[in-house]
């Protein structure tokens, strides 16, 4: 597979097949991620693999804290600005009405969506889940750079014939997992990673955002 076949097949899995992945494949995925660029080649990334019990441990205790207190945001980031201008905030709405126009669900059944919403706490059925963090004296070039090994390291995986879903959801609850990980006071937690080999029969799997033309948002001075 060649690099732009990699970049079109990459795509947002969230259901996957009741089948492991080896930590062998793994660390292999990461030795090819850790090449990734970064400024200065700082490498800023932290990343945070949870499989087997631990994975499960993980998603248990996430799940207990949300019984607790199911409206908490621990997060630290904003994960989209408070007022999403256009063409954004359109981009956004037309993404999710298409995932639960796939999965059936309206848009009046609310209980429904929340119960999707919180299969991102189960990696979607993924057996393996990544974490990333950055040191907290880092700014945005840094976090940037988390991006780019992110980036890569889902397009290794799709090489694998493996799939992956980014998850920002994750961040909601970034003090329980941060207390799981035992991250350090300077570690800040970003997201999360589902890791598996996606599930053809699943509806949701279909789903394919669409994407601005070049023209869009690229400028071209030639004089």
């Amino acid at each position: 597979m060649n690099v732009s076949d990699a970049v079109k097949e990459r795509t947002s899995i969230r259901a996957y097949l009741d089948k492991p992945v080896s930590e062998t494949q793994l660390r292999e995925l990461l030795d090819i991620a850790r090449w990734a660029p970064s400024g200065g080649n700082l490498q800023p990334w932290r990343v945070h693999v949870v499989m087997g019990a631990g994975r499960d441990r993980l998603v248990a205790a996430v799940k207990k804290a949300i019984a607790e207190n199911p409206l908490a945001n621990e997060s630290e980031i904003a994960v989209y600005p408070p007022k999403l201008g256009e063409p954004w905030r359109t981009r956004r709405f037309e993404i999710g009405e298409d995932m639960y126009a796939l999965l059936g669900i309206p848009r009046e059944d609310k209980p429904a969506r929340i119960q999707h919403l919180m299969r991102n706490y189960e990696f979607f059925g993924a057996p393996v889940g990544l974490f990333f963090s950055v040191d907290r004296q880092f700014d945005k070039g840094q976090w940037a750079h988390l991006g780019m090994f992110m980036q890569t390291l889902a397009l290794a995986a799709t090489e694998m014939g493996l799939s992956t879903c980014m998850q920002e959801a994750w961040s909601a609850r970034a003090k329980t997992v941060s207390a799981f990980l035992k991250l350090k006071d300077n570690e800040q937690l970003y997201c999360g990673m589902a890791l598996g080999y996606a599930d053809p029969s699943a509806d949701v799997n279909k789903l394919r955002s669409s994407r601005a033309r070049v023209a869009d948002f690229a400028d071209f001075i030639t004089e």
